[in-house]
């Protein structure tokens, strides 16, 4: 019993150590930067179609639960453009990593009523969620500077939670999938009805394969259901699965041009970002510029002055032999 009970303990022990796990402040400073910059592109390249919901009547925005539980105002023309260019605004001057706290906690509370806008209309992105998530919790990672390799247990908890995120959003998809289409999800044409919508050519030559269809819905379901295996693996093999992970949205957006491009970046928590240094090799890239002498200036040196024979004094007798004396 006793044995039972110090395991217990140890256990309760070893989860905070590793919710919290120190991190380099570097990779802090490129996650945010990296996620704040995504929320520019957001706005303008992967959903700038949200803005067009300020013409549609009101009467057809259907808000999330979040969105009737607060409540949130419905959109309307004005809405919809403040918070635009503020949170593209504040998205910039969030990325250079100055007020993290002010700027983060803004940044977030705008992106989600943007995200609530975006989601009431009928349809819902689950690769929104682990990015999400990010902006969530950055602010409390506090000040970090790209390259500073001391480490920090608040940054630590803020990646650690997002890939908490990351991973919930394989396990949980898997999980509405069987409860929703069943067993049958895996042996049905889910894939196939993806391809006659979006499917490119190359999703077209792996249709004609029998049965590979099916075996990728199979696989699907298996690989994200053990998602979360990422965590127990050895740390020298998790950079692979997390590769692995890439590789599979790689193939998504090969064949049913599918990007998950959030989801992507909430997923760069996995990595040891701060090696990139994109600053620092920005820094080294503008020395190398041709016709730019890199080489620290000479300092010139003195002139040697020509020997000189020494002066003789007035006083001392000459070195030369006198003459004879009669």
């Amino acid at each position: 019993m006793a044995s039972a009970v110090n395991g217990l303990k140890g256990i309760a022990g070893a989860v905070p150590r590793w919710l919290t796990e120190p991190v380099p402040r570097g990779r802090v400073a490129a996650f945010r930067t990296l996620v704040y910059l995504f929320v520019v592109a957001d706005l303008l390249v992967f959903t700038p179609w949200v803005r067009d919901k300020a013409s549609i009547p009101g009467e057809l925005y259907q808000p999330l639960f979040v969105g009737r539980l607060l409540p949130l105002p419905t959109p309307t023309p004005l809405l919809v453009n403040i918070l635009f260019w503020a949170l593209l605004l504040l998205a910039l001057a969030a990325a250079t990593g100055r007020a993290p706290r002010a700027l983060g906690w803004a940044v977030f509370l705008l992106y989600f009523e943007w995200m609530v806008i975006a989601m009431s209309y009928g349809k819902v992105d689950h690769d929104r969620f682990g990015f999400l998530v990010a902006l969530a919790v950055l602010p409390t990672a506090g000040r970090a500077r790209h390259g500073d390799r001391e480490n920090t247990e608040a940054g630590g908890w803020a990646l650690r939670v997002t890939q908490i995120a990351v991973v919930c959003t394989y396990f949980l998809a898997a999980w509405a999938k069987l409860r929703f289409g069943g067993i049958e999800w895996t042996t049905g044409s889910v894939l196939a009805r993806a391809i006659i919508r979006r499917g490119t050519d190359l999703a077209d030559l792996i249709a004609q394969v029998p049965y590979l269809l099916i075996a990728a819905q199979i696989g699907i379901i298996a690989f994200e259901l053990l998602s979360p295996v990422v965590f127990v693996v050895p740390a020298r093999w998790r950079q692979a699965v997390v590769a692995f992970f890439y590789s599979f949205h790689l193939v998504t957006i090969a064949t049913i041009t599918i990007s998950f491009a959030p989801h992507l970046v909430a997923m760069t928590s996995f990595l040891e970002l701060e090696r990139l240094r994109p600053i620092d090799r920005l820094r080294r890239l503008a020395r190398r510029r041709p016709g730019r002498n890199t080489e620290p200036p000479q300092q010139p040196q003195a002139r040697a002055e020509p020997a000189t024979a020494p002066e003789v004094a007035p006083d001392t007798p000459s070195a030369q032999p006198s003459p004879a004396v009669p």
